[in-house]
């Protein structure tokens, strides 16, 4: 089974937009059991697209178009369909009716030029889109299905699960669904960790052990067929003992949710305060919903980190207080305060990894320091070893 994915648009090819559509629809449908083999990607160029459709047919089980579906002189989906298939396209009627209905449920009248919404190949089997004009359609080319899609994401969306997804059960009813364990690790560098693992994991035959570096932290990912479930958990448990003390969560939950369902779980309130990294931090806890009581951006306090700390948690009538301070250029130092009802923690951290861009510089700050405070959370001593930096307790 080989499955690929071709993106469409000058603006997909040329950088002026992320193509998120793909990286999504390669994670569902690995998840469902059908891993996408290839994506490329191809501009408003219609002979090239012709090309394409008729070279990537042959190559492939299950090409998914993604783009091209609109209104407009360079939505050039549909038409290079019917040219690579050698047919004529053809107005739907089902679909016109489809597009009426959906202009006067909102009270507006259909533009004429949405009727070419409708013009699809002769052979096109018509694809739903509920929540858009924008059809998909289905035809057949070199043995190849070619489901074509719009582009807008949440319509792309809605026809995969609902539309397409079952589609490619019925014409694969015997995959085997993988299963994908996750972990994500702060402190250790990517080739130092693999070098371990793979010196000391003895891995299943058609068993995969992945990473994925995200400055400043790995990702560490073990994949398989559903059926070697039982010899990759013993695997999982093994490698998980060789990274525990850097792991700072299993699975995809991220870490400002695991600090939120922390803080929840033991009806603890939080307020933060930051310095160099501009409310980072304070925006991923907003998002993740945690039980924040304040949070502030501030230049300079007046006072002592410790001192700003302890009065903002009493200001604030919060459990916790977690300050983050500026970074010193020179000294390549950053001071962080976690302060609570029972001790105060305090640390200077000295940088030394190469230096990054300061955007990269306030992730890896925010991301150590939402760790502490989970480590605080768990149990845990605040620091792990780390090569990027020195903690000095002061």
């Amino acid at each position: 089974m080989r499955i690929e994915m071709l993106s469409t648009g000058d603006e997909v090819l040329y950088g002026q937009i992320v193509d998120t559509n793909s990286a999504w629809l390669s994670d569902f449908l690995f998840q469902q059991g059908f891993p996408i083999t290839s994506r490329v990607t191809a501009g408003d160029n219609l002979n090239q697209l012709v090309d394409m459709l008729r070279e990537r047919s042959k190559q492939n089980d299950v090409l998914i178009v993604n783009g091209g579906l609109g209104p407009t002189s360079d939505d050039l989906s549909a038409l290079a369909a019917a040219m690579a298939n050698n047919e004529e396209l053809v107005e739907h009627a089902e679909w016109i009716a489809e597009m009426e209905r959906y202009f006067a449920q909102r009270g507006r009248p259909m533009s004429p030029t949405n009727r070419k919404q409708a013009m699809l190949p002769k052979s096109a089997t018509i694809i739903n889109n509920p929540v858009g004009t924008a059809c998909g359609f289905l035809v057949k080319l070199n043995g190849c299905s070619l489901f074509f899609t719009p582009g807008v994401p949440s319509e792309f969306k809605v026809m995969v699960k609902d539309e397409i997804l079952p589609r490619l059960k019925q014409m694969f009813p015997n995959i085997v669904t993988p299963v994908c364990y996750r972990l994500t690790t702060l402190g250790r560098s990517e080739s130092e960790i693999a070098a371990e693992l793979e010196s000391q994991l003895k891995l299943p035959e058609n068993v995969d052990l992945g990473y994925r570096s995200a400055m400043p932290i790995i990702e560490l990912k073990l994949t398989g067929p559903g059926t070697k479930q039982a010899e990759m958990e013993k695997v999982w448990q093994q490698l998980k003992g060789y990274v525990r003390d850097n792991t700072i969560y299993e699975g995809t939950v991220g870490l400002p949710k695991l600090v939120t369902e922390l803080l929840t779980e033991k009806g603890l309130s939080l307020t933060v305060s930051e310095q160099y990294t501009a409310g980072l931090m304070a925006y991923q806890l907003y998002d993740a919903e945690a039980p924040l009581t304040g949070s502030e951006v501030t230049r300079n306090q007046q006072t002592s980190l410790v001192e700003y700390a302890k009065a903002l948690r009493q200001k604030n009538h919060t459990d916790i207080a977690l300050v983050l301070g500026d970074y010193k250029q020179e000294q390549k130092t950053f001071e962080v305060v976690l302060d609570t009802q029972q001790k105060t923690y305090h640390y200077q951290l000295k940088y030394i990894s190469r230096i990054y861009s300061r955007t990269m510089l306030q992730d890896i700050f925010s991301t150590v320091a939402l760790d502490m405070l989970r480590r605080h959370l768990s149990g845990l001593s605040l620091m792990t070893p780390n090569i990027w930096m020195e903690a000095i307790e002061l």
